[in-house]
């Protein structure tokens, strides 16, 4: 149900006292009570009758102007990963399909269209669930600020990645493709792939200081993603791997080459 003209400039104090806020002949006014439900019905009393107007400033503002507010306040509460990609998606995939609509209009008929947009021009249902992770909550933020009454976000329902089961290498193909790697540049690095599971972003960060030859074992400290080192995403990923002989050979060959 869409909320009343009105309704997103209430908000609770930190007594527990609910508060209206609205425009009359230019002033800014007050109605207090002490459920919402009493001061959002006083407010749509208010409305209904003429003498109240919603905050200009507040009842103009775009979802694309919202977003630009809001990428700056999360930037610090976030891994730089995180924050990162919550920009991409808002200039990307959010500001050039919904950026003009007015925040208080924005349906959840919009933002599934938008999510259908974003699969018939052939993105993945993986890439459509991060531009739902983002704006859900963007929009969730709004409404702590009393921006909007409620979180569109939450009565659409993003698509759903089908799992890929990955096919590993049999022994046959790992021998072939050491095979065919040996005494190449990167030769260390495709055994420490088959040898340790390792992702490609751990092995691309890895540094000298992170492998202990005497107890056969590297550390894994950082990942690269989007050309830049970050700590891994979890306390799992900081983790000690161990290295077979094949791997310690390969190290240290490649060691010696540098």
């Amino acid at each position: 149900m869409r909320r009343s003209r009105g309704e997103g400039s209430i908000y609770r104090r930190k007594d527990g006292l609910w508060v209206a806020r609205y425009e009359a002949a230019g002033k800014r006014k007050y109605l207090y009570g002490k459920t919402r439900k009493i001061v959002a019905d006083k407010l749509r009393e208010k409305l209904a009758s003429g003498e109240a107007d919603l905050n200009p400033q507040e009842d103009t503002l775009r979802v694309g102007e919202y977003l630009d507010r809001w990428l700056p306040t999360v930037k610090d509460t976030v891994k730089e990963r995180t924050w990162r990609r919550h920009e991409e998606v808002v200039r990307l995939h959010l500001k050039p399909a919904i950026g003009k609509i007015k925040i208080r209009d924005l349906n959840p008929l919009d933002v599934q269209e938008l999510y259908r947009m974003k699969l018939n021009l052939g993105f993945s249902p993986r890439t459509v669930q991060i531009v739902h992770t983002t704006l859900y909550k963007a929009l969730k933020q709004a409404v702590r600020w009393s921006l909007i009454s409620r979180n569109v976000t939450e009565a659409v329902m993003p698509p759903k990645s089908q799992k890929k089961e990955v096919r590993t290498l049999s022994a046959k193909e790992v021998r072939r493709l050491l095979e065919a790697v040996k005494g190449q540049k990167f030769e260390a690095l495709y055994v420490l792939a088959v040898t340790t599971g390792m992702r490609q972003g751990e092995l691309l960060g890895l540094k000298w200081d992170d492998v202990d030859f005497t107890k056969g074992v590297l550390r894994v400290k950082r990942t690269i993603w989007a050309g830049q080192a970050t700590p891994p995403k979890s306390a799992k990923g900081n983790r000690s791997v161990t290295l077979t002989r094949m791997a310690k050979e390969a190290l240290k060959k490649h060691k010696e080459k540098r």
